[in-house]
This record gives structure tokens, C-alpha cells and sequence, in this order.
């Protein structure tokens, strides 16, 4: 190993002893995106519950409860009640949902679902690089930067760009004298000195909110808004979040994840202040849960689900919902909400009009086995 190699992992290894790991890349662009991955296949029915549908309460059982309590949205759909946040969003036209929704993959494996979720193929394993990634080369590029709070780097933004993990750290924070030589040393070599400068202005900026290691998410969201906010700062962000498996107990278990969800979009909005305005918060998870329920009070692994598009941008206070029913006979594989929108023409529909780019170009850059897959468009207010 080289001196460069020696210096690059061993100085950026240490750094990540003492704050968050964020994954940087490039993108030159006021526009701000963060994706919010939710890991474990959210249940769309529990957070946007047809309650218009007359199969939906016999079909939930006990599950039907809190969301048939929540926020009213239309005719068909109502919002689980922990999400305030997202409900004041959906009436200042904020927020947009499109349910029945589904990536090309259709079996229920965590793994295989969530690597087509962030590549953007149309099965498991078949691209090798992640669609945000991709997104970075339709964007114009210089030196601005994207993030990824994570503990290492996405399947959603590797790929041919350069990236950088940076994620909470439970180890104590190093030393002010130690920090100091080690910006001693990194002096003399071009390329790491000025690593090590962003990666400590990245401390600078986020110093406060690093030690709660991430645990809380309204202190994640704060931290992403945190380094996107600024002039200079990140324009693309991945955030993950977990805990959406919910095989059993769900009732209380779902509710605390979407409390925790809107807690992030709070944070988020609060954050950003102004910079909201053009911001796009896509939120989306590998697919959806059964509309059953099991004998253990949870739903197990299903098709189609939920997503969700919060920001200034975003032509909301609707629910885009092609419905398929919830009647045995209209489920997929008679246990499933059959999916009726595309995932993919849902993402390249709100890139493409967010950047500003081709619809056609996007589709084709984000999802390039999907070549007959259209954007959806008239998303956002462009």
C-alpha cells in the first residue's frame, strides 16, 4: 500500500470515529432531492388506508382502526393519525400519495426487492450501479455535493461517481489536538488536504446533532436539512430508515414508525426553511404487505403499496390511485393489493420535472430496462 492509500483509509477511518457517515457526490443544482428509503416493506394500507373501499375494514380487522380515525383525504383514502405532519403538508398542497404502487419486482425477498428499489432494474442484481447515481449524470455537475446518512454507502447512489460513507459513530469524539495534527499532516498532499477540509466542514456543520448517533429521527432530519440548507452545501440526499418489517404487533409498531417518519419530515421542513421551496422528498419502500391480516396481529410480505412526495414543488393534496379494490378476487395472487402504478414511471416522472430534464432522457438514464415505461407527469408545478 502506497502512502496516499495509507493516509486516505486510515486518516477517513478516523474521522469517522467521532461523527456521522454521509455519502457525498456531485450535482450542481438549487434544486434539492432526498430519497427516504423505508427498509423492511412499509405497509401502505396501515399508512394510507382505503377506507372507502368496502373490503377494507373486514379485510384489516383490527389494523383498520387507527387509520380509519385519521386524517380524511378524499372519498377513498385517509392518513394514519401519527402523521401530522404530512397531513398539514396534503392540505397546503404539499404532499402527494400514489398508492398501489409497485417496483418491477415481484417476489418478497427484503434483499432482491430493495437491490431493485435503489439500481433501478427490473429484477434482482441485473444493474450493478444505483439509479441515483445515474441521476448525477443528467444533472448538471461541478463541485456541490449529495449525501447519503447511512451506514455505508446505498446500493442507490453507487456507482461510477465518487462517493463517501459517513454515518453515526458510538466511539468518543477525538481530541481537538488530535483533530489538529491530523490536518497537520494532510497538509502537504493536494487531493487529501482537501478531503479532510469538507469532511471537517461537514463536522462543523452537523457537531451538535452527531452526538445523538442518529438514533432520533427528528435529529436525522435535521442533520440531512442541515448540510443541504446552505448555499454550498449538498443538493441529492439518502436517508434510510428501518424497522418496517411488521410481521407481528403491528398496530403499535407501525404507528411509532410513522411517527417517527413525520417527526423527519418535520425536521426536514424546519431545517431547510426556504430552501423547502424547492425541495422534493421522495419516500418509498421495496413493496408493500398482505391485506390480511396474520395470526400474530401483523401482515407479512405483499406487492403493492404506498408512496409518497412531500416538498414545495410537489402538485399535492391529492392521492394518485389507479384502485384496484380490496375484494378477494381483485388482490394479486388472491392475498396481495395488486399493484396498478409503476414505481419507476412515479420517480422518472418527479426527476424529470423537478431537474428539469427530458422525461424520455431520465426513464432512460434511471431505469434503462424499463424502455417502455413512460413518466408520469403533472407531479410537481413546473
Amino acid at each position: 500500500m502506497d502512502r496516499r492509500a495509507f493516509l486516505a483509509r486510515s486518516g477517513l477511518g478516523l474521522l469517522g470515529t467521532f461523527a456521522p457517515r454521509i455519502a457525498f457526490a456531485k450535482a450542481a443544482t438549487a434544486k434539492r432531492f432526498v430519497f427516504i428509503i423505508q427498509r423492511g416493506a412499509a405497509d401502505g394500507l396501515g399508512t394510507i388506508g382505503a377506507v372507502g373501499d368496502p373490503a377494507f375494514i373486514g379485510a384489516r380487522g383490527d389494523l383498520a382502526a387507527d387509520v380509519a380515525n385519521g386524517t380524511k383525504l378524499d372519498a377513498m383514502f385517509a392518513l394514519h393519525p401519527a402523521m401530522t405532519t404530512a397531513a398539514a403538508l396534503y392540505g397546503t398542497g404539499q404532499a402527494l400519495f400514489a398508492h398501489a404502487v409497485a417496483s418491477p419486482y415481484r417476489d418478497r425477498s427484503h434483499f432482491d426487492g430493495q437491490n431493485v428499489l435503489e439500481t433501478g432494474g427490473t429484477g434482482a442484481y441485473q444493474l450493478k450501479d444505483g439509479w441515483m447515481n445515474r441521476l448525477l449524470g443528467i444533472v448538471p455537475t461541478d463541485d456541490a455535493k449529495a449525501i447519503a446518512v447511512a451506514a455505508t454507502v446505498p446500493m442507490a447512489l453507487r456507482g461510477a461517481r465518487e462517493v463517501a460513507s459517513y454515518a453515526p459513530s458510538s466511539l468518543p469524539d477525538a481530541s481537538g489536538d488530535l483533530m489538529a495534527r491530523v490536518t497537520q499532516l494532510y497538509r502537504g498532499d493536494d487531493q487529501l488536504h482537501r478531503l479532510w477540509g469538507e469532511a471537517m466542514q461537514t463536522r462543523a456543520l452537523t457537531d451538535d446533532l452527531a452526538k445523538d448517533n442518529g438514533r432520533n429521527a427528528a435529529a436525522t432530519g435535521a442533520l440531512a436539512a442541515r448540510l443541504l440548507a446552505p448555499a454550498n452545501g449538498a443538493r441529492i440526499a439518502t436517508i434510510e430508515t428501518g424497522g418496517w418489517d411488521t410481521h407481528a404487533g403491528q398496530r403499535g409498531r407501525l404507528a411509532q414508525q410513522l411517527k417517527g417518519l413525520d417527526a423527519m419530515l418535520a425536521a426536514l421542513q424546519t431545517g431547510l426553511g426556504p430552501v423547502w421551496d424547492d425541495t422534493l422528498v421522495l419516500v418509498a419502500t421495496e413493496f408493500g404487505r398482505t391485506v390480511a391480516v396474520n395470526g400474530t396481529g401483523g401482515t407479512d410480505h405483499g406487492t403493492g403499496t404506498a408512496t409518497m412526495l412531500f416538498g414545495g414543488p410537489v402538485k399535492g393534496g391529492r392521492v394518485l390511485a389507479d384502485w384496484p379494490g380490496l375484494a378477494t378476487a381483485n388482490l394479486y395472487e388472491a392475498r396481495d393489493l395488486k399493484p396498478t402504478t409503476q414505481l419507476d414511471a412515479l420517480i422518472g416522472g418527479a426527476v424529470a420535472d423537478h431537474f428539469a430534464v427530458d422525461p424520455s432522457r431520465a426513464m432512460t438514464a434511471l431505469f434503462p430496462a424499463s424502455q417502455r415505461t413512460a413518466a408520469i407527469g403533472g407531479l410537481l408545478r413546473v
